[in-house]
């Protein structure tokens, strides 16, 4: 009985020294692509991670150019980071962050582009939005409007619960406002009677001016005679005091004393000037005769 052949899978002839072509990979769809970004932003926002919740918001964008979630959440990455230029970049045709830019430009110290923001929200939305008076007040007070930033202040903290921390952060402005306002109305005239000015300095007349022309020449050709005899005294050697002068020594005449003669003799650098070697029985030892 023949032996049977075994059984197994078909075999596919290639040629010779070429390999199989293999079936190129489908990209993922779209919608399958931005739910696996979503969940790493996710991730990457919760750990802390804004560069690179940047980068995969870019990626999003990339994808979806209008998706309002990736765009906000852009936009709260950038100002986290205070990287309000590229933020007012993001925004800039986008009206309904109106407030963000706002916020934008007054971090980037564009104090009137700010205030007329504010004043185009405000003419929209009403003025009982929480935020715009928040950053109104901050405006005012860098601008030195103290005393209209008191009063935004104490509105905000009305209407305010006690234990929270919005509360904490309006009592620490408020504090900081009422100090510059408390310096202008009565601080400043302490600090004149403390340093001595008389209150009454704006009624004073003016110092009288210079006589004339010639006072000015003598004034400076009597400070440069002056600075010319102090530059020579600083030049002119100094004397030496009697009183440090040891018995039976002149200055000048009697030579230095030995610098090495706090040396043991054997030490000097001048012990061996006058000692000749002794010679040698030219190296030959004694013997026995």
């Amino acid at each position: 009985m023949p032996p049977k052949a075994p059984v197994g899978k078909p075999v596919t002839k290639t040629t010779q020294g070429q390999p199989k072509k293999k079936t190129p990979k489908q990209p993922l769809p779209v919608s399958d692509r931005l739910k696996r970004l979503f969940s790493s932003l996710c991730a990457q926002v919760d750990g802390g991670h804004f560069a690179n919740a940047i980068k995969t918001c870019d990626k999003i964008l990339r994808l979806a150019p209008d998706d309002t979630d990736a765009l906000q959440t852009k936009l709260f990455l950038l100002l986290q980071t205070e990287r309000y230029g590229d933020a007012l970049a993001l925004i800039d045709a986008q009206p309904q962050f109106a407030f963000e830019k706002a916020y934008s430009l007054y971090r980037l110290h564009q104090e009137d582009e700010a205030a007329e923001m504010l004043r185009l929200i405000k003419a929209e939305k009403g003025e009982d939005d929480r935020g715009v008076i928040h950053l109104e007040a901050q405006l005012n007070y860098r601008q030195g409007s103290y005393q209209k930033a008191s009063d935004l202040y104490n509105d905000l903290l009305d209407n305010t619960e006690p234990d929270t921390e919005e509360h904490s952060d309006i009592l620490t402005n408020l504090e900081a406002v009422q100090k510059h306002l408390d310096f202008i109305n009565s601080g400043y005239l302490r600090s004149l009677d403390t340093a001595g000015i008389a209150p009454n300095l704006e009624s004073l007349p003016p110092p009288p001016p210079p006589q004339s022309t010639s006072a000015i020449i003598a004034a400076s050709t009597s400070a440069a005679v002056t600075g010319e005899n102090e530059q020579k005294k600083a030049a002119a050697p100094k004397k030496v005091r009697a009183k440090r002068v040891p018995p039976g020594v002149i200055p000048g005449v009697t030579p230095p004393p030995d610098p090495e003669r706090w040396l043991k003799k054997s030490e000097r650098s001048t012990f061996h000037a006058g000692h000749k070697k002794r010679k040698g029985g030219g190296g030959a030892t004694q013997g026995i005769v």
